[in-house]
């Protein structure tokens, strides 16, 4: 649903805290606003209130985010940025870095706990909360809300909207419509009179095929699926989605937050401009994307045994390949080694790639796992030369220290 369709449903509610009654409302959903592209502008000044779009530049690029000045342009995120490019044409284009964005939300998940632990992430730029337990200690929902809104610019001097409401479908579409850098709180006698005006396209799992059944069946708004026969809409959609949006429809959803829990796999992908057989190539983006991920596992204080490639030919049909080793790794050597292991095993020598990716799964703690030495392995070896090249990329920046086979290959472009 576009922030279009919010804006011409009637908004009778009102917003910032104490502007409505949030009795009942232990839910928040906090949307940071724009991210990717606000952090790259906090990064650089000078882009301030320029379009900015960030994402792959090449030809098969994808926008990952656009500032609001270039979402007025009609860029939005998962664009293919050819498209993007014609329709603002004079915006300024921003690879995504990615260890940037985790780094900032990272901070921003920790001021999200700080109010309480039950924090559920659905990605990095927005979370639900349920304040229920905070309440005798930080003051009202709205209260609360406000105070992760002034923490969040003070703290990171970025923005983001919140939504207060019973329940958390209802939450997010109230920080949709609270954007950018606002507050709505959607109080429980009210929740009827917010949802009912909005299009059928912001119910929850309403894709455009749903959203074309609903039409056919005369059916424009929230209220109009409200007031729908439930028996219809279950025939017409089946069993699971015609009862889950008949009671959407009337604010009704019994989802819990759930706090988050490990990450079950870590990784990187990347995706060439234009296909490429060369398995020096191939092997060298393997070497980048087993940097990145050991990078990422070590940051998350994790290890993992179960090695995983993926590899897409430019037909689209993609291959998975595995191995798990005797132990468990965080070093971008013993990724890099299996993954180029699998890949020559996969029957692929020389076949056109359009993507290739590689994975560590079967996690544990790096603090709980130890690390067995090899027979050959000094005592300073791989592990501590990888993590003497993390505190460099802190202190210097990404890419200061890196394996000479990728000096010269700065102008390939890194996905992930």
């Amino acid at each position: 649903m576009s922030r279009r369709q919010l804006d011409r449903a009637a908004n009778p509610l009102g917003s910032g805290p104490g502007a409505s009654d949030d009795t009942g409302c232990p839910i928040l959903h906090v949307d940071m606003d724009a991210f990717f592209a606000s952090v790259e502008e906090r990064e650089n000044p000078a882009l301030r209130g320029k379009p900015v779009i960030v994402g792959g530049a090449g030809p098969r690029g994808v926008v990952s985010s656009a500032s609001y000045a270039a979402r007025a342009f009609g860029v939005h995120s998962a664009m293919p940025m050819s498209r993007a490019r014609r329709l603002c044409p004079h915006a300024v284009i921003v690879s995504p870095g990615h260890g940037r964005y985790s780094k900032v939300s990272a901070a921003v998940m920790e001021i999200l706990r700080s109010v309480t632990p039950e924090v559920e992430p659905l990605s990095l730029d927005e979370a639900f909360l349920d304040v229920s337990g905070a309440l005798r200690r930080l003051g009202r929902p709205a209260e609360i809300a406000a105070e992760i809104r002034r923490r969040v610019s003070d703290e990171q001097q970025l923005t983001c909207s919140v939504g207060v409401a019973p329940s958390k479908f209802t939450a997010k579409l109230a920080s949709t419509h609270a954007k950018p850098d606002g507050l709505l709180v959607v109080p429980a006698a009210r929740v009827t009179d917010f949802l009912h005006p909005l299009p059928v396209g912001a119910l929850w799992g309403v894709g455009d095929r749903a959203e074309e059944s609903l039409r056919r069946l005369g059916l424009r708004t929230i209220g109009d699926v409200a007031h729908y026969p439930r028996d219809t809409l279950v025939r017409e959609l089946g069993e699971a989605l015609g009862t889950r949006l008949a009671e959407l429809a009337w604010g009704r959803d019994a989802r819990e937050v759930t706090a988050a829990t490990p990450d079950r796999s870590i990784g990187a992908e990347h995706t060439f401009d234009t296909d490429v057989r060369d398995p020096d190539a191939i092997r060298r983006t393997l070497l980048r994307l087993a940097e990145k991920t050991a990078a990422r596992l070590r940051a998350a204080d994790r290890l993992g045994r179960t090695i995983t490639v993926k590899l897409r030919r430019g037909d689209f049909s993609t291959i998975t390949r595995s191995r798990t080793l005797p132990e468990h790794t965080d070093t971008a050597r013993d990724i890099h080694t299996t993954a180029c292991a699998l890949y020559e095993g996969a029957g692929l020598w020389g076949t056109p790639l359009r993507l290739v990716g590689v994975r560590v799964e079967n996690l544990a703690s790096g603090q709980a796992t130890s690390h067995q030495l090899a027979l050959d392995e000094p005592d300073a070896g791989w592990r501590e030369a990888e993590r003497a090249m993390d505190r460099a990329a802190r202190r210097f920046g990404p890419g200061t220290i890196r394996p000479a086979a990728l000096f010269d290959r700065e102008s390939e472009e890194e996905g992930g």
